[in-house]
Parts: C-alpha cells; sequence; structure tokens
C-alpha cells in the first residue's frame, strides 16, 4: 500500500505545524485534525492512507480515537502510528493494544517517522 495522504490528530497548533511541514516536503498530502473527535470525522470523510495519532488531548484522547477507529468497519484498513510524550513501556504496549501500527516517542524524529511510513 502507498501512503500518499496521511492525517495528523494533535492537539498542539506547534505538533501539526512541524508534523505538516515534515510530511509535506517529502511529497505526502497531509490533512490536521486539533482533536480525537475531529480526527475520527475526518478519517471517515477523507479516508486517508494512514493517521499519525497524539495521545494526550482534551475531550477524547488517542487511545480512545485510535481505538475506535481501528475496531470501525469504515477505518479499521488505516494504519494509526501514535505519535506523543508517554514513553513508558506500558504507555507503548497500551497504544498498540489499542490496534496501533507503531508507535513513537516526541519529539519525534523525522527520518525514523519517514522509515517507518515508508516501510508501511
Amino acid at each position: 500500500m502507498t501512503i500518499k495522504k496521511i492525517l495528523v490528530v494533535d492537539d498542539s497548533p506547534t505538533e501539526r505545524h512541524v508534523m505538516k511541514a515534515l510530511l509535506t516536503s517529502s511529497g505526502y498530502e497531509v490533512i490536521t485534525a486539533n482533536s480525537g473527535e475531529e480526527g475520527i470525522a475526518k478519517a471517515k470523510s477523507e479516508l486517508p492512507d494512514l493517521i499519525l495519532m497524539d495521545v494526550v488531548m482534551p475531550g477524547l484522547n488517542g487511545y480512545q480515537a485510535t481505538r475506535t477507529l481501528t475496531r470501525d468497519e469504515a477505518t479499521r484498513n488505516i494504519p494509526v502510528i501514535v505519535c506523543t510524550t508517554k514513553g513508558q513501556e506500558t504507555d507503548k504496549i497500551w497504544g498498540l493494544r489499542q490496534g496501533a501500527q507503531d508507535y513513537l516517542v516526541k519529539p519525534v524524529n523525522g527520518p525514523e517517522l519517514l522509515a517507518k511510513i515508508a516501510a508501511l
């Protein structure tokens, strides 16, 4: 599967900007959402090829949003990579249990993220 369109879900305008700049400069089309709820809505309407999901957000957190997306018939085949400041091993295990394909700790290493996306 070729990744072309990526949805970045993060409540931080700075993080969204940094991720969007990195991804667009690498040729990806980027859509953003600033909450778990908006992320789910945009995933259903835009059907991106990949979702990069923050965890710590007001309202629906990234774990809840990932679980919702990976269990919904319309979005279950869209891979999710969690990108968060929560770096404990238990956080990573929990994120993967919610259906995430991978888990990266912020600040995200650009080349590492691009390599993981290319590997999908």
